[in-house]
């Protein structure tokens, strides 16, 4: 027994002693991450953000309503633009059905289909460490009954891991809404203009212009609050009625094309970060913050022209050889060549 008790503590002065390097102690798959992030062009996309945030909730998102602190909310379509988002400190990240044409090239949202919304949810969910995030249910995927949507929704949250989900329309879809929320799914509703059904109502026109159009919003978005909505999107309407609508409604509003009468903003990130060639078409209410798209291509083309030039890589881009090996390697293959 004490010879046992004897071999165990020098087991442990071994393993634990100071002399000893850190490396002899350092495990073998942590070796081989360090070797990767050093050499392989697949490394994780960076550190998280220097100042850590809580995470965003239902009740984070309600205190701020009741702050009257506006909500601040953006697209995301994948891991990238969904970090740089969370890394900004946005409250909440949609990913939203306009990725149809922001990311997989489509002519309008009717395009995508539900499978290809969850595969974008995952992406960004990877990402998305304090943001509250939402999937949008694309057409097709919840207007046939509410069993449809709420299995719909599921899978969003389930596959794409996303806190809640966001669908069109408003009184038609209060049972629908109600069905998804019963069953724990917080919702976002979104009326006004509802792009999905632009060839129902006219194509992307302004709604509640008039005073029968903008009772129709207040109709919609009340239906959606009795519903359950824990928020509603605004689209396309005129800030002096969203700004009422808004005073009438206990839940937040999140405006796009709405004014600054709402409870919080949206915008799709490839918009206002200026992501798009010259010459796009963008609607009135989106302000470019930045020009992603002429930073990229500068960068771009500094690429292509060093390489064209060779002046990249540099030897400073290089992983360098011994001489002696490099010897060595060249008399082996003049050897071959004889």
């Amino acid at each position: 027994m004490s010879r046992c008790l004897a071999s165990s503590q020098a087991l442990q002065k071994s393993v634990l002693s100071p002399k000893k390097s850190l490396t002899a102690v350092t495990p073998l798959w942590a070796a081989r991450s360090q070797s990767q992030t050093r050499h392989s062009s697949h490394s994780p996309l960076g550190n998280p953000p220097a100042t850590q945030r809580k995470k965003v909730t239902i009740n984070t998102l309600r205190a701020l309503h009741q702050k009257d602190e506006p909500i601040t909310m953006i697209t995301a379509h994948d891991f990238p633009s969904a970090h740089v988002a969370d890394h900004a400190g946005m409250d909440m990240i949609l990913v939203g059905d306009s990725l149809a044409m922001v990311a997989l090239g489509m002519q309008d949202t009717s395009e995508v289909v539900l499978e290809e919304m969850i595969l974008h949810c995952r992406s960004v969910s990877r990402a998305t460490n304090a943001a509250f995030t939402i999937g949008d249910l694309p057409m097709g995927s919840y207007e046939i009954a509410p069993e449809q949507a709420l299995e719909s929704a599921i899978r969003v949250v389930k596959e794409g891991r996303v806190q809640g989900v966001k669908l069109e329309g408003g009184v038609e879809f209060a049972p629908t809404i109600e069905k998804i929320v019963r069953a724990g799914i917080p919702v976002l509703g979104h009326v006004g203009l509802t792009p999905q059904r632009q060839h129902s109502i006219g194509g992307f026109r302004v709604q509640g212009k008039t005073t029968t159009g903008a009772v129709k919003v207040l109709e919609d978005a009340l239906a959606v609050q009795a519903a359950g909505c824990f928020a509603v999107v605004l689209e396309a309407v005129p800030g002096e009625v969203a700004a009422l609508v808004t005073k009438k409604l206990k839940i937040p509003t999140i405006g796009i094309g709405a004014g600054n009468g709402c409870s919080g903003q949206v915008l799709v990130q490839v918009d206002m970060s200026g992501n798009f060639p010259p010459g796009r078409f963008l609607p009135k209410f989106v302000k470019q913050y930045g020009n992603v798209w002429a930073e990229s291509m500068k960068a771009i083309e500094a690429y292509k022209s060093e390489v064209k030039t060779r002046r990249y890589p540099a030897s400073a881009h290089t992983y360098p050889m011994p001489p002696e090996e490099l010897t060595e390697f060249e008399k082996m293959i003049e050897a071959r060549q004889v």
